[in-house]
């Protein structure tokens, strides 16, 4: 779930997309801003040079599932060069963002001159549609504890500081209401989760939406017998 610098695409096409966006205009988001929300005009593409940002789908009814995380470097909103749709999804930045965006105009200079650029989009949509797959297996195949016991995992991999052998402490605000989200499972079912686990000793939390994962080896041993 967690998207880092350019995942799935090649060195090669990934120095097209950077040239790119090297000259590409410099566009903030404070922490709790929307980058874009879902039916927004698809004109153009970002690239996150600091910062956190959540991809979030929201049904009909309301309910919110959070898709990634995106970290520095990650490419943003890539699906409209393509298709130019609408925005698919809403993007919301979890810290202070930089980052930069170009326009559909310039992209599509860009491909006329250097067809590769072209290429590094594509291989990122092709990864996040392999993502996407893994995202429903999970949710078709895995058990509640399980998809939260993963949540938690990712997040930890990439928002996680060691506090000794086997202790992360994730210092970052995740609250119970994203990590359902993340996981996507009811929140009073990825609560009911947490307190098991609290009884254990294995995550602690408090009154703030911080978590410390006691114990990364068991989780991931949760994550394996609940699957």
């Amino acid at each position: 779930m967690v998207n880092t610098l350019l995942s799935g695409v090649s060195t090669a096409l990934s120095a097209h997309l950077f040239e790119l966006f090297d000259v590409a205009r410099v566009h903030e988001v404070k922490a709790g801003g929307v980058l874009f929300a879902a039916g927004d005009v698809g004109d153009g593409c970002y690239r996150l040079d600091k910062g956190l940002l959540k991809v979030m789908v929201t049904s009909t009814a309301g309910e919110e599932r959070i898709v990634a995380i995106l970290g520095p470097g990650a490419i943003v909103g890539e699906l409209a060069m393509i298709d130019r749709m609408p925005r698919s999804a809403s993007v919301v930045a979890l810290r202070d963002s930089v980052l930069r965006f170009i326009s559909r105009e310039a992209y599509e200079k860009r491909v006329l001159a250097l067809p590769e650029t072209k290429q590094a989009l594509l291989e990122i949509l092709a990864f996040r549609l392999r993502q996407a797959d893994e995202e429903l297996a999970a949710a078709t195949f895995l058990s509640v504890k399980a998809r939260v016991a993963r949540a938690l995992l990712e997040v930890a991999e990439f928002l996680g500081k060691p506090s000794g052998p086997q202790c992360v402490v994730l210092d970052e605000k995740i609250s119970h209401a994203d990590l359902a989200a993340m996981a996507g499972v009811a929140r009073e079912n990825a609560s009911r989760v947490l307190s098991e686990w609290r009884r254990r000793n294995l995550v602690l939390t408090g009154t703030s939406p911080y978590y410390i994962l006691n114990d990364i080896t068991e989780l991931e041993r949760e994550f394996k017998e609940a699957s």
